[in-house]
């Protein structure tokens, strides 16, 4: 039978992860709040911001910006989009 938590993306009982992301009291507070379908809506996110602020994760500052941006992604108001960004299919069409 499968892990259940009370997601706090989602407001309701899904599917939680069988193991935390990784390490450390985020990683915990993630595998106790977040559902497997919220963990997976992560990634995207992430890769959206380290492509628009072209953060390197080997820079320690990098890694910190992204850990709060995962907090606020689940526990804030919701995930704010980078400041300037415009999704690419509402991006005015280039002339040729």
């Amino acid at each position: 039978m499968a892990r259940m938590v009370h997601c706090v993306k989602f407001g309701r009982e899904m599917e939680g992860l069988d193991e935390p992301p990784f390490p450390g009291p985020l990683g915990e507070r993630i595998f106790k709040e977040v559902s497997r379908e919220a963990w997976a809506l992560w990634p995207g996110q992430a890769t959206l911001l380290i492509n628009h602020y072209g953060l390197t994760l080997a820079d320690p500052q990098a890694r910190k910006m992204l850990a709060e941006q995962l907090e606020e992604f689940y526990w804030g108001e919701g995930a704010q989009l980078p400041e300037g960004w415009v999704p690419e299919d509402a991006a005015p069409a280039m002339k040729k």
